[in-house]
């Protein structure tokens, strides 16, 4: 499925108990300020050589990937650069990088002063103490998919997990101290630096089994589960952070832990879906794993409307189609609905067969080519039911034209990207919003607004509903599991979460071709913030998906994990008092200055 097209044309980016008393490690100094280069506290070259020898000499110097790109008058040598900068995997491998370029009048990419290619949780320790005891603002990336740039900071020490890319594969997996407490079952334990291809591979093309990740192959399995995580078929097997048993992270004070259901619990409900780059440095997951669905399929194709009126009729029912047949276990993925009055369909199947699924989608179908005359069909609707294991299987995918290989010497064969996700590298965000939407609007009475918000937001911007990223819907037990996360408890009952966005080429001066325009992008900022403002009117109290979410969203806190914000607030008093960890709208971050370096009066 090509996930993040719309990115780059009509759609795409986001929105926006107390916990019992516990022990206070220390009290935080008020005027403390981070250190930068040519300040007197600044490490010492002998104090950096000396943290090189204890890391096993993996401190490196980042620096930015763009070269000549970043410079006026470098047309000539950045025009061999391109095919690296478009490359998600490239950009993964490369310490100075991130996989977005940055977002208007928000972020840019910049590297770190140094940075620590961590091989293991030694490794990661070592610089935590020594980010802490000389004052440095820390950074921490695995895969770089931060939208609002949190995994990359000018000024600071950078533990990098790219080398952490292990995937082994339990047949009966029991977290550390929960033997006789819990029965073992599948698994799989990833290394922090692995993106989820790494996983799909071994877990589904080799194993024959099913883990739930991302839908883009290039996002690192660590943040995604600290963020919730969605996938094409959360419905049916919940959210990342949900799948998640046991991890191993070190935190603020230097030490390596494992926690699970039966250790550190409060830390381990935390870093299910709180945000990543807050409560320490995730070395290793360990997820569970299921039996595969049979099938894999989808249905995609364009109808455009040729009058407002038939636009709101296709709207209402392509609705109805959802609620009444699509609102389940199977489905997941998004539709667009756009500007031009074209509804974009990109709906992903699991478990049902080529007729099952045919069966589903005939009525909606038919009744476009009853009213011809109305709509014309821009591409014909394409249903398809095969085999599961094609989904992410290499040879298969060489077939096709929709997914594109890392062409470097000796990558692995695996190693590739839907075009649609490739949009996203070295990509400059104009504006991004999501909000999850009830799944009370489906109800026959509620209808009609939804449709209404829908309609009018589209007079503004594209808008993505993605289902697979609201669990209403989906089975009670990867429900009841979510429920047992940090993530906004609104993505329980949500049955989509509505996606409103859009990124170009970045404003460096030596690109050969110069297709950032700064109107531009500012025009589709506030066109975006007009729409999202006609979806709160049916759901003013929704909440935003953290890791797709404005950047410039004064109510962050209550928009990415609603209730659950205080309970996450203590947790991050508990484990890290002094705010060593620090990320962009971050638990705790309101605290600090808005770029990590000085805390608050």
């Amino acid at each position: 499925m090509n996930r993040r097209t719309l990115l780059k044309g009509t759609a795409a980016l986001p929105l926006m108990g107390l916990a019992a008393s516990m022990p206070v490690l220390a009290a935080a100094d008020r005027s403390f300020r981070r250190v930068r280069p040519g300040d007197p506290d600044w490490p010492s070259d002998a104090q950096w050589e000396a943290l090189n020898r204890d890391v096993g000499g993996v401190l490196e110097k980042p620096v930015s990937p763009y070269g000549a790109c970043g410079v006026a008058g470098g047309e000539k040598d950045c025009d061999g650069h391109i095919p690296e900068l478009t490359n998600p995997f490239w950009l993964g491998d490369q310490a100075g990088a991130t996989q977005a370029y940055g977002w208007l009048d928000a972020w840019t990419t910049a590297p770190s002063v140094w940075a620590i290619r961590a091989r293991n949780a030694s490794d990661v320790a070592a610089a935590v103490n020594f980010a802490r005891e000389h004052h440095l603002r820390l950074v921490v990336k695995g895969g770089g998919h931060s939208y609002q740039g949190t995994s990359c900071a000018p000024d600071s020490l950078l533990v990098w997990t790219r080398a952490m890319n292990q995937v082994e594969l339990h047949d009966a997996f029991v977290p550390n101290g929960c033997e006789g407490k819990m029965d073992p079952q599948p698994a799989v334990s990833i290394g922090a630096g692995a993106v989820w291809i790494d996983a799909y591979y071994a877990v589904t093309i080799k194993a024959g089994k099913y883990v739930q990740g991302g839908g883009c192959t290039t996002v690192g399995v660590a943040g995604h589960i600290q963020s919730g995580g969605y996938g094409s078929f959360s419905k049916a097997y919940g959210s990342a952070a949900g799948n998640l048993l046991e991890a191993e992270i070190v935190t603020a004070d230097g030490k390596i832990r494992v926690v699970n259901a039966c250790t550190d619990l409060d830390l381990y409900w935390a870093i299910r879906g709180g945000g990543g780059g807050s409560w320490g440095v995730i070395t290793r997951i360990t997820v569970k794993m299921h039996e595969a669905p049979t099938s894999f399929g989808y249905c995609v194709g364009r109808i455009r409307a040729k009058s407002d009126e038939s636009y709101r009729r296709l709207l209402r029912a392509f609705v109805d189609l959802y609620a009444e047949r699509l609102f389940n276990a199977h489905w997941g993925e998004h539709v667009v609905i756009g500007p031009d009055n074209g509804l974009t369909l990109e709906i992903a199947m699991q478990g049902l067969t080529a007729a099952e699924t045919t069966a589903v989608w005939k009525p909606f179908l038919d009744w476009v080519k009853v009213n011809a005359s109305d709509f014309d069909v821009i591409d014909d609707p394409e249903i398809v039911s095969r085999d599961f294991r094609t989904l992410w299987d290499p040879e298969f995918w060489k077939t096709g034209t929709s997914m594109m290989f890392d062409p470097r010497p000796g990558a692995p064969g695996h190693h590739a990207w839907e075009r649609g996700d490739g949009d996203q590298s070295s990509m400059m965000i104009h504006g991004y919003e999501s909000v999850w939407l009830p799944a009370s609007l489906l109800r026959p009475r509620e209808r009609p607004r939804l449709i209404d918000a829908l309609f009018n937001a589209s007079r503004h911007f594209g808008v993505a509903l993605h289902f697979n990223k609201g669990l209403a819907g989906g089975t009670p037990e990867r429900i009841a599991d979510a429920r047992n996360t940090a993530t906004n408890p609104e993505a329980l009952t949500a049955f989509a979460l509505a996606i409103t966005g859009i990124g170009s080429s970045p404003p460096l001066p030596g690109l050969p071709k110069k297709t950032f325009d700064m109107a531009e992008a500012e025009r589709h900022a506030r066109a975006i913030d007009a729409a999202n403002y006609e979806l709160l009117k049916v759901a003013p109290q929704a909440g935003s998906y953290v890791s797709e979410s404005n950047y410039f969203n004064k109510n962050w806190g209550h928009a990415f994990w609603g209730s659950n914000y205080a309970r996450l607030k203590a947790v991050k008093h508990k484990y890290d008092p002094e705010g060593l960890f620090f990320v962009h709208h971050g638990v705790g971050s309101d605290q600090w200055s808005a770029d990590g370096f000085e805390r608050l009066a």
